[in-house]
């Protein structure tokens, strides 16, 4: 076990008012230490081994697949901006960083997930379902007894907030309340709130996971995934299943990353503006059946995410009047928005999601998803609205 396990060293400054916000710590986190003639940035090291002779040291690095300095400055970075204790672990992937939460589940055991999640999340279970008999409990996580009274024997309660493509949002502090004294572990993909909005472990959340390649890295050029907690114990297993499984990352993305997450608090401050504009702008226009986004007063998450998070995020649901046909008409008669899977770069990207067979069947077929980016907002609505009322006649 190399020495990013043990609990981080602080490498933001602090003011004598108390600790800094997390759109400082962004800029500040995984710094080198300050030093005359160091550089400014963490450098990238590129090698697979490390000069090793006799019996090695619990600290002793020996090969990249156990872990690289590289890695570190990263890792120490989202742990602050989540408020861990433990350093975060990054992985190749988000779904690689899922599998090793997901793997705390013992064959035979129980998982409460919600209904509407990340597809391959989804898949990912069904999967344990037929492998390792574990028995998968499906909840509308925005109802909060009725989830709640499906964590009865669970191993394991897995949460995303809001949720992907419905944009449910949990009542996080009383769902893992609820979870906790069921006696389940509880994770939370905060993927689509980013640790700037929601910080899951501040509502008793056992470990936070990350598609790192989304919001956080914010360009649309890695793919990686990562794990976050303040339980030694946690952290210690996620590292391990790693480094067994060799789910492990690529230096260059892991820089690239790092360096995306110094701009995500301009990001995401520019994109949720952007999204709650175009969200108001779309619940009055005459070619939408349905919008959906929490900063909406009559969103259906409105009040528990005012109440939860600190903002309301960057994606939109929207139904076209006109089903699936203008649905698909709409994503091709956009010039700004980029039709494409994935979210949270820099660009305002949409797709239908039930384009892909593995989607969730109570997703609406006509359902768009849009990631709203940091584009100028009257472009972008300038773009969508011509486009709507190309299609609709509206």
């Amino acid at each position: 076990m190399d020495d990013a396990s043990t609990t981080p060293e602080p490498t933001s400054p602090r003011t004598g008012h108390g600790p800094v916000s997390p759109a400082t710590v962004a800029v500040t986190a995984g710094r080198p230490p300050r030093v005359q003639g160091g550089p400014v940035n963490p450098p990238v090291v590129l090698s697979s081994t490390y000069v090793s002779a006799g019996v090695p040291s619990p600290e002793d690095k020996l090969y990249t697949r156990s872990g690289t300095e590289t890695w570190e400055p990263f890792e120490d970075a989202l742990a602050q901006l989540e408020g861990a204790t433990q350093s975060g672990v990054v992985f190749a992937s988000g779904m690689a960083a899922i599998a090793s939460v997901l793997a705390m589940v013992p064959d035979g055991g129980t998982v409460v997930v919600p209904q509407h999640a990340y597809q391959v999340t989804l898949g990912f279970v069904d999967d344990m379902a037929q492998r390792h008999r574990v028995t998968v409990r499906r909840v509308d996580i925005a109802d909060t007894e009725a989830s709640a009274a499906a964590f009865a024997g669970a191993d394991l309660v897995w949460i995303e907030s809001p949720t992907n493509p419905m944009l449910e949002v949990a009542d996080l502090p009383v769902l893992v309340d609820a979870a906790h004294r069921a006696g389940a572990l509880v994770a939370v993909d905060n993927t689509f709130a980013t640790p700037l909005v929601q910080r899951p472990l501040e509502s008793g959340a056992d470990l936070v996971v990350h598609s790192v390649t989304k919001y956080l890295a914010g360009h649309s050029d890695v793919v990686l995934g990562a794990v976050v907690t303040s339980s030694e114990h946690l952290e210690r297993s996620v590292r391990a299943y790693r480094t067994l499984h060799g789910a492990i990352a690529g230096p260059w993305e892991v820089w690239l990353a790092l360096r995306g997450m110094r701009t995500l608090a301009l990001r995401v401050e520019r994109a949720q503006a952007n999204a709650a504009e175009i969200a108001l702008r779309l619940s009055a226009h005459p070619g939408v059946a349905q919008v959906r986004h929490p900063s909406l007063p009559d969103d259906p998450g409105h009040e528990v995410a005012t109440r939860v998070m600190d903002g309301y995020g960057a994606i939109i649901g929207l139904r076209p009047v006109g089903g699936i046909e203008a649905a698909d008409a709409v994503v091709d008669a956009l010039d700004l928005w980029v039709p494409a899977t994935s979210l949270g770069g820099v660009e305002s990207t949409l797709e239908r999601r039930r384009r892909f067979s593995t989607e969730s069947l109570t997703v609406p077929e006509d359902l768009l998803r849009l990631s709203v980016g940091i584009e100028d907002v009257e472009d972008l609505w300038a773009d969508l609205d011509r486009a709507l009322r190309l299609v609709t006649g509206a």
